[in-house]
């Protein structure tokens, strides 16, 4: 019984030691960071001292924080022989990181690997694997990464959706603009590719979509009247996390899918949680949002 944010990032040395190895996209030149699509961003070294990092899940009342390699910074779309050292930096590095932190594991998908996969969850213990949303689009995309979704199905261990690059369409306009236009495009289309597409293929899957899915559920009325009726129902294995999201929307999509379907989610560092855990709904939403959901989330339990 103990508080969960399933969604924090904290890079272990190994992976900026990693990133700063490269010359090209995604990399590092000291504490700049470099990637396609997006202008350069400057990491704020304390950001990721684990130390500090440690402190303020504390002080979050958390029992476990859950990390994830950043997808936007485009190293599951690398081709395999360039992915995998920086895969190995930060599954080596998450692996090591004290209580309360766990992690997700993370993937390739432009050069699937499925057996490199289990033994990167078998060496590190992590809550389960998550993929960039780009990545899980449309039909293709489900075909492409099957065998990465059933070891998941085999292993009763839940998939985590989140933002790959912005690509083109974070190339310009202002530094808002990735996180505010493609992000929130990608966790659309891929709330509805895996009603469409995952679902079908992957029966017992449980799956968690990063930023409410981009406010997908809340096209619930559309998708009955304009798509397919038997689709626009909720899903108990489905969940969504609340990064950079308040009452309105929390709100908002409660009424959609049901308080079951809601996990707290901090996208720390990038951003902070909500001051009220419950995002004022009361200490009931916040026992679900913090302790009942992501325990059905994680552990398939309740």
């Amino acid at each position: 019984m103990t508080n969960v944010d399933v969604h924090q990032h904290l890079w272990p040395p190994s992976l900026v030691a990693a990133l700063r190895s490269r010359r090209e996209p995604p990399f590092m030149d000291g504490w700049t960071l470099f990637l396609d699509g997006e202008p350069p961003y400057e990491v704020a070294p304390a950001a990721h001292d684990v130390a500090r990092r440690a402190g303020l899940a504390a002080e979050d009342g958390l029992g476990r924080a859950l990390v994830s390699l950043s997808s936007p910074l485009g190293v599951e779309w690398l081709p395999g022989e360039q992915a995998r050292p920086l895969l190995d930096a930060y599954h080596e590095g998450v692996a090591a990181l004290p209580e309360p932190f766990g992690a997700w594991a993370a993937a390739c998908v432009r050069d699937v690997d499925a057996a490199a996969t289990a033994e990167d969850l078998d060496r590190g213990g992590f809550a389960g694997l998550q993929l960039p949303a780009d990545a899980l689009a449309d039909a293709a995309g489900y075909a492409r990464c099957a065998p990465l979704l059933d070891l998941l199905e085999d292993r009763g261990l839940p998939l985590f959706v989140h933002p790959g690059p912005a690509g083109e369409a974070g190339a310009e306009g202002p530094g808002w603009w990735p996180a505010m236009v493609p992000y929130v495009q990608q966790m659309h289309a891929a709330w509805f590719a895996f009603r469409a597409f995952g679902r079908p293929r992957h029966p017992r899957l449980r799956v968690c979509f990063a930023l409410l899915a981009g406010l997908a559920p809340l096209h619930g009325e559309r998708f009955a009247a304009r798509g397919d009726a038997g689709l626009a129902g909720t899903d108990a294995r489905v969940f969504v996390e609340t990064s950079s999201y308040g009452p309105t929307a929390v709100d908002a999509v409660v009424r959609a899918l049901g308080v079951d379907a809601v996990v707290q989610g901090s996208d720390r560092p990038y951003a902070e949680p909500p001051l009220h855990p419950g995002f004022g709904l009361g200490g009931a939403a916040a026992y679900a949002f913090r302790i009942a959901n992501p325990r059905r989330l994680l552990m398939g339990e309740g």
